[in-house]
């Protein structure tokens, strides 16, 4: 596993010093000072931290003294989401954003992130706990566009979202149960993509704030696509749709 840094004191210096961190796991039972202390600066700086047994923190730390406390540093700098949008709107452009509902497999994540970063969209935003850990494997499974695309880390997905359509952005979910096609969904406007879990899917929560669910048609047998496969047709039927009308006006005025 990489990016580990282990030990109560170089985690908590690491924390303080501003490095990202995705996520902190203590031994199960640990306390003392030091540990109720990274306890506390997890809570605050709304670091994910995780009681676990102490078999995996030495499966993680080989032949090393971690003294109970593990954390996996983040491969990527977070960015702000209303610092993005914000820069979005300034540049005149029309928003694409793709958020990360339980999505916790490495290879989907990194996927996502290459098809988006291909697609123009302006940022990812992923959850602080339920989420794949943002890593080497990740990045070189986005054939490294999470070093290209702006990522977003929240404590909320919902609240997110709802700031996402105060913007004047409309809230799309991929969920093949839905009536609406992928291809008779205006895609065209300020547009936010959520792709849920590998095995549940989107969260009913956020499926109630959508503004609109999409399927894609399927001529085969299997129910559904892989959420990495299913989020790259999604996109490019994004960029499709966006440049229809400039091929439309390329047309008008060559006949003029």
């Amino acid at each position: 596993m990489e990016n580990i840094i282990f030990g109560v004191r170089p985690v908590i210096e690491t924390i303080e010093a501003g490095r990202q961190i995705d996520k902190v796991m203590v031994k199960k039972g640990a306390d003392g000072l030091g540990v109720q202390h990274l306890r506390e600066l997890c809570r605050t700086r709304k670091i994910q931290l995780q009681d676990v047994p102490v078999e995996k923190l030495n499966r993680l730390v080989r032949g090393g003294n971690h003294q109970g406390v593990v954390a996996q540093a983040s491969a990527v700098e977070y960015a702000d989401i209303a610092e993005v949008v914000a820069e979005v709107q300034e540049r005149g452009e029309t928003p694409l954003i793709v958020v990360f509902d339980g999505v916790t497999d490495v290879r989907n994540f990194g996927g996502i992130a290459r098809s988006a970063e291909c697609a123009g969209a302006h940022a990812l935003i992923m959850p602080t706990k339920n989420s794949a850990p943002v890593g080497a494997d990740a990045v070189k499974t986005s054939a490294g566009a999470l070093n290209r695309i702006p990522v977003c880390r929240v404590g909320s997905v919902r609240n997110t979202l709802r700031y996402l359509q105060e913007q004047g952005m409309q809230v799309v979910a991929a969920n093949e149960k839905s009536d609406m096609l992928l291809y008779d969904t205006d895609l065209a406007k300020p547009t936010v993509l959520v792709m849920g879990s590998e095995e549940t899917g989107i969260s009913k929560e956020i499926l109630k704030i959508c503004d609109a669910t999409l399927a894609i048609p399927l001529k085969g047998t299997i129910e559904s696509l892989n959420v990495s496969a299913a989020a790259a047709v999604i996109l490019f039927e994004v960029v499709r749709q966006r440049l229809a009308p400039k091929k439309k006006a390329v047309r008008t005025a060559a006949k003029k």
